[in-house]
């Protein structure tokens, strides 16, 4: 998938387009802290591949534990769009819920990576915790 998609938050003001060079392969969520509270379904794209179209200013910045992580949210609705990897600074995790034309409910199965035993705590490779299915009903 070598098109550009365009992504938003929930209100708009922050808009961004983004290249995911290996699709959908990459989605995956997080059992740490803060993805378990989150709950999002992330999505990985190079840095040069996500470029912010309007309401850069509109984001905010935050930050835990190590501070390698960068998590942006939308300053007025909350509404997570992206972050930079701990596990790959080299990549962002795009939230895929914000790509126009993409719901996280398009995936019956994403991988669940263990985040609270975190490879770059543990010194292991990265391992998958568990599944997320979706079984969609009549």
């Amino acid at each position: 998938m070598d098109d550009f998609l365009d992504g938003a938050c929930h209100c708009g003001a922050v808009r961004f387009r983004v290249r995911l060079r290996d699709g959908f392969v990459s989605a995956r969520r997080c059992s740490c802290s803060f993805c378990r509270m989150r709950g999002a379904i992330a999505v990985s794209a190079r840095l040069d591949d996500l470029a912010i179209v309007a309401g850069e200013a509109n984001l905010t910045l935050y930050q835990f534990n190590t501070g390698t992580a960068l998590h942006w949210f939308c300053k007025t609705c909350g509404i997570y769009t992206h972050h930079r990897r701990r596990s790959d600074p080299t990549l962002f995790g795009v939230n895929l819920a914000c790509l126009a034309g993409v719901s996280p409910f398009d995936l019956r199965e994403v991988p669940v990576m263990d985040g609270v035993r975190h490879p770059s705590d543990t010194g292991t490779a990265s391992r998958v915790a568990g599944v997320l299915r979706f079984e969609p009903k009549g």
